[in-house]
């Protein structure tokens, strides 16, 4: 019989994660995780089979820290949701955020955090052809907005009116989601 499995998954994305937000993104490193982890290089890659893999499982845990909306919301309630949770990921980590601009969702729970946004949109009217390209523009606006603010971008400005500003730019991307399913015929 085998010995017991020491790490798992979950702890290697924990780690890597964690040594993002006290380090920065380039410290995360398969050596560096493994390190953290008290094993081997090579015992990460039973878990994750390359940095790339690590890097996609960092933007999962990113984009599931924060609790899906109920899918019998109304369509822009669950956008809301995933917007406010998005912001408050940004928050929580800065150095790391930035990664949802640069890599897009792959794994397979990053595909589900990602699929219910397309049926958020769906739901909204947004012609299935649109939605793909809907849910890009919508994501980058949000993230965008969500990196400058943990970047420093907006540190001039109070707390009270960047909120203003993110209710703004979700009112605005409503707007423009109710406008393209207006355009095709079929707002519900």
């Amino acid at each position: 019989m085998g010995r017991p499995a020491r790490i798992d998954r979950d702890a290697v994305l924990r780690s890597g994660l964690a040594l993002a937000d006290e380090l920065g993104l380039a410290s995360v490193t398969m050596q560096a995780v493994a390190s953290r982890l008290g094993v081997t290089p090579m015992a990460l890659y039973r878990h994750v089979g390359n940095k790339a893999e690590l890097l996609d499982g960092l933007v999962e845990r990113l984009l599931t820290e924060f609790p899906m909306p109920a899918p019998g919301l109304p369509w822009d309630e669950r956008l809301t949701a995933v917007a406010q949770g998005i912001r408050r990921v940004a928050r929580r980590h800065p150095a790391v955020f930035p990664l949802l601009l640069e890599r897009p969702a792959a794994t397979p729970v990053a595909l589900r955090v990602r699929g219910g946004v397309y049926d958020a949109l769906a739901d909204a009217g947004v012609p299935p052809d649109e939605v793909a390209r809907t849910e890009r523009l919508v994501s980058t606006a949000i993230l965008g907005f969500a990196v400058s603010e943990v970047a420093g971008r907006f540190s001039r400005h109070s707390r009270r009116l960047l909120d203003g500003d993110f209710t703004a730019l979700l009112a605005l991307l409503r707007t423009c989601i109710v406008s393209t399913a207006a355009l095709s015929g079929a707002i519900r």
